[in-house]
């Protein structure tokens, strides 16, 4: 069961409890049940009200009732951007590999790999990227997820969330969530240091379009009321390091919620294309989801774009997307199907890193085929998903990412390489 709409005012409590919502009031003396009140921010108090985020959580046991965090390997998750040279290079990825289940246990917080990213945590201003490989669910640990293979339930303070490849999940600064998965599972992460994700304004298009709030579902209450006598790890991420300590209960111990400051999911299925019906290229923000603005006017610190099925009909136009050299980093991925500008090299579960100001499009074969296409209406990405991640950072590749991983594509470079030379001095335009 969800709540709909994109960062609403919503109440919620676990029909277990009726009532167990404080009336009139959020920090009664006595709260119904004997609960526990607490409060999660996601912004300062003095935030305007339209940027103010918080939610108050009704809980059995406070989250302040730990024993104290200690730090535990961070594993292949850094934020050191400094681990190796700077590469201009056009980057990418094969599938990222999923490691099996005979050979290891590996859960969602052991899973996770970051490719690359910039900025700081500690000043809470940049981003990073992460690849999620795993093959078992959370035991009694909890830590933008974007599975593109296997579906993963999640259990968060605030209920818990049914997420399956085509769709996003966000989970906001601070909020404990587990994963539970059902197979060898892979996904994609955006962390954004500081900033929350927002609906991108819609301008001349109007009032309706792009990702339409109805559509963003929140987890209804549900709490867990359980003892562990052998412990419950909370693991913490804090200034780019992790840490853990120990509980002897749920730490998804809310009875009841109210605020804004929420959990969420979308299916990417109900995003509304806008697309040229004339001729030449709308620029690929109309295809943003969701931007995290930065302090400068329209530059944002990363926006998700997707690039869904949708119809093709411009004249007199190259259609796929055209070459591009951009003030902005643009990561990719790709969830199912084929992208129509490579179709061949670009593979599910891979990836792709285009750098500031390095210059990419179309592969060799995409150019010659689309120069003398018919130009009637198509279908264009018909069973495909691809994504970006697009960032006014100029970020940097990690070590896991450019070596250890292993799936480097270090001939991309090559899909370009049939490109030639078409032009003719002498040509003329044609007479009307």
């Amino acid at each position: 069961m969800y709540l709909s709409g994109f960062g609403n005012e919503f109440s919620s409590e676990d029909p277990r409890c009726p009532g167990s919502l404080p009336e009139g009031q959020n920090n009664p003396q006595v709260c119904p049940y004997g609960l526990y009140a607490e409060q999660l921010s996601g912004s300062a108090f003095t935030c305007p009200r339209p940027a103010n985020k918080r939610s108050w959580l009704y809980r059995i046991l406070p989250s302040v009732k730990h024993k104290p965090f200690a730090p535990v390997p961070c594993g292949n998750l850094t934020e050191n951007w400094n681990e190796v040279e700077p590469d201009p290079n056009q980057l990418r990825w094969l599938p990222f590999t999923i490691p099996k289940s005979t050979e290891k246990k590996v859960d969602f917080a052991a899973g996770l790999h970051t490719v690359c990213g910039a900025g700081d945590a500690k000043s809470r201003n940049g981003i990073g990227i992460h690849m999620y490989t795993c093959n078992t669910s959370m035991a009694d640990r909890c830590v933008c997820i974007f599975p593109q293979q296997g579906e993963i339930l999640i259990t968060t303070e605030f209920g818990k969330m049914m997420v399956e490849p085509n769709e996003i999940c966000v989970i906001q600064q601070g909020m404990r969530f587990s994963v539970d998965v059902f197979g060898e599972t892979r996904g994609y992460i955006l962390e954004v240091y500081g900033a929350h994700f927002e609906l991108p304004d819609l301008g001349p298009i109007g009032a309706n379009g792009l990702a339409n709030p109805r559509d963003f579902l929140c987890p209804v209450a549900w709490y867990e009321d359980r003892k562990v006598a052998t412990g419950y790890t909370i693991i913490n991420k804090y200034q780019g390091k992790l840490f853990a300590c120990q509980q002897d209960f749920s730490p998804f111990n809310v009875v009841a919620w109210h605020g804004n400051y929420t959990p969420y999911k979308y299916n990417l299925e109900n995003f509304m294309v806008i697309n040229c019906v004339a001729f030449d290229h709308a620029d690929p923000s109309i295809f943003t989801v969701l931007t995290a603005k930065s302090t400068r006017p329209g530059v944002a610190i990363a926006d998700f774009v997707i690039f869904p099925p949708r119809w093709g009909v411009a004249d007199h136009t190259f259609r796929p997307p055209y070459y591009h050299r951009n003030c902005m980093s643009e990561f990719m991925g790709l969830i199912k199907g084929h992208y129509e500008a490579k179709e061949e090299g670009f593979q599910p579960g891979g990836a792709s890193l285009h750098s500031i100001m390095t210059p990419h499009g179309p592969d060799g074969e995409c150019f010659e085929k689309n120069s003398t296409a018919e130009l009637k209406p198509e279908r264009v990405a018909e069973g495909t998903m691809a994504f970006m991640f697009e960032s006014s950072f100029s970020m940097a590749v990690t070590k896991w990412g450019l070596q250890t991983c292993q799936r480097l594509d270090k001939n991309y470079y090559q899909c370009w390489e049939s490109l030639r030379s078409h032009f003719n001095p002498n040509w003329k335009p044609s007479k009307q």
